[in-house]
């Protein structure tokens, strides 16, 4: 386990050996503390549901990221490598903010929301991603996240489109 421990906090520190500035550290910072705290929350509410539903979320996410990343193939504006859309650090950072938005509700998503905010900033910023990988990035995020989050308790109201039906889904769980 500690092994296991080890291998993760490097895998989650070695984007932040590579900033090149404090805006582009803080970025990278929050792409992997945004999704460490989506699931300690689940893990102090002791959510079972939860968990399962993170998994679902994150993975997608980070999926299909990665493979827009490798079949949209777009250059990015600091270097001659082709995976700039969607911006990976957004997608992971709007995918925790929405997860906590949907699940445990609005008023405890305020800050991630912003903090998912100024991490897109921080890619456009330090010129790794243009404004719309970083667009694209939080719509892959919060997508995920609509689709695979259910809320812990209360009440929700999500729009619905269906072909030529829209509407909302109003839902309450005791």
């Amino acid at each position: 386990m500690k092994r296991f421990c080890f291998v993760g906090a490097i895998m989650i520190a070695s984007p932040l050996i590579d900033a090149k500035s404090t805006t582009q550290l803080i970025g990278d910072g929050l792409a992997a503390a945004l999704p460490a705290i989506a699931y300690g929350a689940t893990l102090y509410h002791d959510d079972k549901d939860g968990q399962m539903q993170f998994y679902k979320s994150y993975g997608t996410t980070i999926g299909a990221t990665y493979l827009l990343k490798y079949s949209i193939r777009e250059k990015r504006p600091d270097t001659n490598k082709h995976d700039s859309f969607p911006s990976g650090h957004t997608s992971s950072a709007f995918s925790a903010a929405s997860f906590i938005h949907m699940r445990y509700g609005l008023k405890y998503a305020i800050l991630p929301y912003l903090a998912a905010a100024y991490t897109g900033y921080t890619r456009v910023h330090s010129n790794r991603h243009y404004t719309s990988d970083v667009i694209g990035g939080a719509v892959v995020g919060m997508l995920s996240s609509w689709y695979f989050v259910t809320p812990y308790k209360h009440l929700t109201i999500k729009p619905v489109v269906c072909g030529e039906n829209k509407g909302l889904q109003v839902q309450y769980r005791w």
